[in-house]
C-alpha cells in the first residue's frame, strides 16, 4: 500500500524510485521479513537497509511491517541471530552485534519520514534491549566485540566496519531516546568511548579487514570522522577503490565493482559536501539494473560480467538511499549528514538539562 510518506521534490536523474522499491516489496514476506532475494536467507542489517528503501519509496506500512517481524523475531537478550529464512535461525548462526545495533538507524529513518512517534514508542522497548545487548559487548578501550556464539562464547576480534555502523546506531539511539522520553545515562559514555577507539587506536581493530573498502569509508559514512579528518580519508585511497566510469571496489586487489559500495560511498561523498561528485559516480551505474528494477550486485572490470547474479533486495535499497541524499527526495535524507546527529545530540542535553 502505498501512502504518500516519501514527499519527492524531483524524480532523480538516475534512479526510477518506483520501480527499485516494487522489487523490494516483491520480495517482501506477507511476515514482514524482507530477505536478501527470492527465495534467500534475510539477516538483520540488510532487513532493516530494505526497510530504509521502502520508507523512501513511500510504502512506510510496509517498513513498519518490517519492523514489527524483526521485533517479534529479537531474542530475550536484546540480540538477533545473523541469518533466517522464513523466520527461522540457520543452524550454526550467531549474535552479530552490528545486525543487532542497527534497527536505531532503521526506526529513526522511519520517523524522519512520517513522524510516527507513537510507532517509535512501540518499537522503543526493541531498541533498548538491542542496543543494552550490543554494549554489553564493549571492549574495554571503546571497541565492539564482533559476535557472540550460539553457546554463549564471546568472538573477540572487533571490525572497524562493525564498529563504525555500530557507532551511527547508537548515535540514532540517543536521538530516539530524546523522543520517547527515556534515559540510557551510560549510551552517550559508551558511543564517546567508542569514537575514540574507532580514531585514536587502529590497533583495535581487525587488520585483516583492510583491503575491503568498507574499512575506508565506513568511519566517514557513519560520522566517526568529519571535517578535514573525513576529506583526507576518502582522498588517501581513493585510487585504491575507485574505478572511474565502473564504481568503488569491494576488495581492493580484484576487479569488481559492486553497486552497494558504490552508493554507500555516494553517501559518504554527500556527507562532506561534494554533492556533484557524488551525482556522477551515481551515474555510473545508473544502467546496471535489472528491468524488474533490481540492481546488479557486482561487476567485473573490464569484461563487465554481473557477478554475482543474485538480485538483492539491499542493493536496491542502498541505490535509494544514495539517490534520496543526493537529491533529498525525503526528510530522511539528513539523516547521514554529519551535522544532523551532531545538532541532535545538542538538543538531548538541552532536553536532559
Amino acid at each position: 500500500m502505498f501512502d504518500g510518506a516519501a514527499s519527492r521534490k524531483i524524480q532523480p536523474l538516475y534512479v526510477d524510485i518506483e520501480l527499485t522499491t516494487n522489487y523490494i516489496r516483491s520480495v517482501q514476506k506477507d511476515s514482514g521479513e524482507i530477505p536478501w532475494s527470492v527465495g534467500g536467507k534475510t539477516d538483520p542489517w540488510d532487513h532493516v537497509e530494505s526497510a530504509m528503501g521502502l520508507s523512501i519509496g513511500g510504502y512506510s506500512h510496509d517498513a513498519r511491517r518490517a519492523y514489527l517481524w524483526l521485533a517479534n523475531c529479537q531474542l530475550r537478550d536484546g540480540s538477533w541471530w545473523a541469518e533466517y529464512v522464513d523466520g527461522a535461525p540457520q543452524k550454526g548462526t550467531y549474535k552479530d552485534t552490528n545486525m543487532s545495533a542497527y534497527i536505531a538507524v532503521g526506526l529513526l529513518h522511519y520517523f524522519m519520514i512520517t513522524g510516527d512517534r507513537s510507532f517509535v514508542k512501540t518499537l522503543w522497548p526493541s531498541v533498548r534491549r538491542a542496543i543494552n545487548f550490543v554494549l554489553a559487548h564493549q571492549g574495554p578501550e571503546g571497541q565492539i566485540y564482533w559476535s557472540e556464539n550460539a553457546d554463549g562464547t564471546i568472538e573477540k576480534r572487533a571490525l572497524l566496519t562493525g564498529s563504525s555502523s555500530i557507532f551511527m546506531s547508537l548515535s540514532c539511539a540517543v536521538r530516539l531516546m530524546s523522543i520517547v522520553g527515556d534515559r540510557q545515562s551510560h549510551w552517550e559514555a559508551a558511543r564517546l568511548k567508542l569514537a575514540k577507539a574507532l580514531r585514536q587506536s587502529p590497533h583495535v581493530f581487525d587488520p585483516s579487514k583492510s583491503n575491503y573498502s568498507m574499512d575506508w569509508y565506513y568511519p566517514v559514512l557513519c560520522g566517526v570522522l568529519t571535517g578535514k579528518a573525513a576529506t583526507q580519508r576518502i582522498d588517501s585511497l581513493w585510487d585504491t577503490f575507485a574505478i572511474d566510469n565502473w564504481g568503488i571496489r569491494c576488495v581492493s586487489e580484484r576487479p569488481w565493482v559492486t553497486m552497494a559500495e558504490t552508493c554507500e560511498l555516494i553517501m559518504a561523498l554527500v556527507s562532506i559536501g561534494r554533492i556533484a561528485q557524488a551525482e556522477q559516480i551515481l551515474g555510473w551505474i545508473k544502467d546496471n539494473q535489472y528491468k524488474n528494477g533490481a540492481y546488479w550486485m557486482g561487476v567485473t572490470v573490464p569484461d563487465k560480467i554481473i557477478y554475482t547474479d543474485e538480485q538483492t533486495t539491499w542493493t536496491g535499497a542502498a541505490v535509494l538511499l544514495a539517490a534520496d541524499m543526493i537529491y533529498g527526495l525525503t526528510p530522511a535524507s539528513r539523516l547521514f549528514m554529519h551535522n544532523y546527529l551532531k545538532s541532535q545530540r545538542f538538543m538531548y542535553k538541552l532536553e536532559k538539562s
